[in-house]
């Protein structure tokens, strides 16, 4: 929209702090090194301005491997028809479409767990509010890493990748990953997701057509490496797969399990749980009937909205319901 390109890009750092003109203020600041600086885009900069002039609570959406943030389109309408004010950030350098994606995989190439989570924490640390913070996947352990910095007002972690200290290694996960896992020179390269893959890894639950329209609605290359940092997390003291269980400012989380989930079986969500639940905040976790790792893009994503939304709603003021009824 045109309004958009007239908003400046925000530039961050690690600390959440950010100008528009992109200078750091301080010393220490002027002294950090460009590696370290996170960019929004100006659609994400358009957001947190609407969210924050909203006064309402926000919602951010955090997607996971080969999604894009189109993927929680459905989700944001209803939360804003609840009175939330949604956000769906990307991770950096994500395409506006399923078809450019395609067109242009490289751009998802060696994106690491911990840029993206800088970069998510830019945008929520620019917020008025804390948000609810809700990720799939990739997303739900970036979520967590989120809560775990104090940025979450509430956390749902649907069917969640995990984090160092989660120790259960299904067989179904190791097939799920192995598109990019089987080559190591996949580590640094952007990741196609055959549909047979897709078939097995997220969309095993549905019915063969409805697998088919989600993986030409839906499925891009993903970063191969988050992967690779997941697989080695309980190896590597340094991981940035880790979370910090213990932060008394986490906030309460939701974690959900897909039952037929193969990328995350109910033994990594609940071995999940278990690490979180020492936290002083309330922790719980749900496991879904029926349901695989599509569970938030499929035909029974509706269910899985509204769980989150009665969980988000438990510890967070929304606004007035918006009148009308998103569609189903």
């Amino acid at each position: 929209m045109s309004q958009v390109a007239a908003v400046p890009r925000l530039f961050f750092l690690k600390s959440g702090k950010y100008r528009s003109d992109g200078i750091p203020e301080t010393k220490e600041n002027l002294m950090s090194e460009p590696a370290k600086v996170t960019t929004m885009t100006e659609h994400e900069t358009a957001a947190v301005m609407r969210a924050n002039a909203s006064g309402l609570t926000p919602v951010m959406f955090v997607h996971g491997l080969w999604l894009l943030p189109s993927s929680w389109d459905r989700w944001a309408d209803v939360f804003e028809a609840a009175g939330y004010v949604a956000l769906t950030p990307g991770w950096p350098d994500d395409p506006e479409t399923v078809a450019e994606a395609r067109d242009n995989p490289e751009v998802f190439a060696g994106k690491s767990i911990g840029q993206v989570a800088d970069h998510f924490a830019g945008i929520a640390g620019s917020l008025a509010r804390k948000p609810v913070i809700i990720g799939h996947s990739f997303g739900g352990l970036l979520a967590q890493i989120l809560a775990g910095r104090g940025l979450a007002a509430v956390t749902v972690a649907v069917d969640p990748a995990p984090f160092r200290g989660v120790l259960p290694l299904p067989i179904s996960a190791l097939r799920s990953a192995s598109a990019a896992l089987g080559n190591p020179a996949n580590r640094h390269r952007a990741v196609p997701l055959p549909y047979d893959q897709f078939r097995y890894a997220f969309a095993n639950a549905v019915s063969e057509d409805e697998a088919k329209e989600l993986y030409e609605t839906f499925a891009v290359p993903a970063s191969g490496l988050p992967l690779f940092q997941a697989a080695a997390a309980n190896l590597n003291p340094w991981t940035e797969a880790k979370v910090d269980t213990g932060n008394p400012g986490r906030g309460p989380m939701l974690l959900i399990s897909g039952e037929k989930d193969h990328t995350v079986p109910w033994a990594i969500t609940n071995a999940s749980y278990k690490e979180q639940s020492h936290n002083k905040d309330v922790t719980e976790i749900v496991q879904l009937p029926d349901r695989g790792h599509a569970l938030t893009i499929d035909s029974g994503w509706r269910l899985v909205a509204d769980t989150a939304l009665a969980f988000a709603q438990r510890f967070t003021e929304p606004g007035p319901a918006a009148t009308g009824t998103p569609a189903s």
